[in-house]
């Protein structure tokens, strides 16, 4: 039986997938072509990837203030704000790209961590005007997105990286176009504004007391882990496989291989956390991303490559989602704001970390690329062990279970 409040939810939903698929676009398009055109730009080639980490640094930075803004006036304004941040960190790339200026380049990929970390909402508006069960799927239907900005992104890439005599410059062109065009979609878009509080109103838990339940520990753990882990092994992939022997066009291949895996459980992810309950999908999450460790870990032929990073995107896509779906049963209203900022500056701080230590691990731990992606997939190890403790702690303790 459906809701009555699941025909506005719905309705929401097909906004946010649209956004997510076209808007969310520009993300694999600067992904694809940041590192190289900061190669290209960069005066040591050991900071060929630094724009890829100072996007991800600046949507950790952002992420408070965007949650702010969205409790405050809505999510629209917020998401509005995401695309103006997406629209200058693209022009100020191509700046960078035009003058030659490595430092410029990066000031636009900071600019554009800021819609990065708006579009990290997008999950969590799918869930504001959904019922109970209609939750999950919601947040499901909105990653699911992703999809399709995975197939658009990088078709972009190919029409635009050579449009001009300066390389990528029209691919950076196409993502001022893609947020100017985009922004429109969230005309369409309602979800009422949180009403300003009274004086006499619940104004909810401090960020302190927040962490301090149990459940939104979990909940913020997991997805941290979940979100970081992914990052470090696909950051350094194209590197590995290269490395190793193998072609840039198969490093294309398993990433796009990857992307897919991330994206495609999507469609059936909420109905199994309805059915099976959030705890035991982010678990088979963090088991399947020490699996695509170990499958790693076991050798480096490419089709080792393939089923790996597979696993790393199911993986991811079970536990972030989990993850999400529990966070976003575990706060009251009033706390949304507060909440869902400081959730996302833990998960993209621990992204950045990753992101950061991926290029090292890879290519200052060892004397072969055999070694250095031996030791991106060692350091796995620890952090699935701290999120699966987390969880198992949290399930041996059914008094911490209720969402609070």
């Amino acid at each position: 039986m459906t809701h009555p409040n699941d025909r506005l939810a719905r309705r929401n939903v097909t906004v946010l997938v649209a956004a997510q698929a076209f808007l969310g676009a520009q993300m694999p398009m600067i992904f694809t072509i940041g590192g190289l055109a900061g190669q290209s730009l960069a005066p040591n080639a050991c900071f060929a990837t630094l724009p890829i980490s100072l996007i991800v640094l600046g949507s950790m930075l952002s992420a408070t203030p965007v949650s702010a803004i969205m409790q405050r006036y809505g999510r629209r304004a917020g998401f509005l704000l995401g695309t103006a941040g997406g629209t200058l960190g693209g022009a100020v790339g191509a700046l960078g790209l035009y003058l030659s200026s490595f430092p410029v380049f990066l000031l636009g990929s900071l600019l554009t961590g800021l819609y990065m970390s708006s579009q990290g909402f997008f999950r969590f508006a799918a869930a504001d005007t959904a019922s109970e069960a209609f939750r999950p799927k919601a947040i499901s239907y909105v990653l699911a997105g992703g999809l399709l900005s995975a197939v658009i992104g990088p078709q972009l890439v190919k029409w635009t990286a050579d449009a001009y005599v300066i390389p990528f410059l029209g691919t950076y062109a196409a993502v001022i176009a893609v947020n100017l065009v985009g922004s429109l979609l969230f005309l369409f878009l309602h979800i009422p504004k949180p009403p300003a509080p009274s004086e006499d109103a619940p104004k909810g838990r401090s960020r302190r007391e927040l962490l301090a339940s149990p459940r939104i520990a979990v909940a913020v753990i997991c997805a941290t882990v979940s979100y970081a882990m992914m990052n470090l092994v696909m950051t350094s992939t194209p590197l590995a496989v290269v490395g190793c022997g193998f072609r840039t066009a198969d490093a294309a291949n398993v990433v796009t291989a990857h992307v897919l895996a991330m994206y495609v459980p999507s469609f059936f992810t909420g109905h199994l956390i309805a059915r099976f309950g959030v705890e035991r999908i982010m678990a088979t999450g963090l088991a399947i991303l020490a699996c695509a460790g170990g499958v790693a870990l076991s050798g480096v032929e490419l089709e080792r490559f393939f089923v790996a990073l597979v696993l790393l995107g199911i993986g991811w896509n079970f536990g972030f989602i989990g993850a999400t779906t529990m966070l976003a049963g575990a706060h009251a209203p009033e706390e949304r704001g507060r909440m869902q900022g400081l959730n996302d500056l833990v998960v993209f701080g621990g992204v950045t970390l990753a992101s950061l230590s991926s290029g090292g691990l890879m290519n200052c731990s060892g004397g072969t690329p055999q070694d250095g992606w031996t030791s991106v997939n060692m350091a796995m190890a620890p952090a699935l062990v701290l999120a699966g403790g987390a969880l198992i702690w949290l399930l041996m303790n059914p008094k911490r279970q209720p969402a609070e």
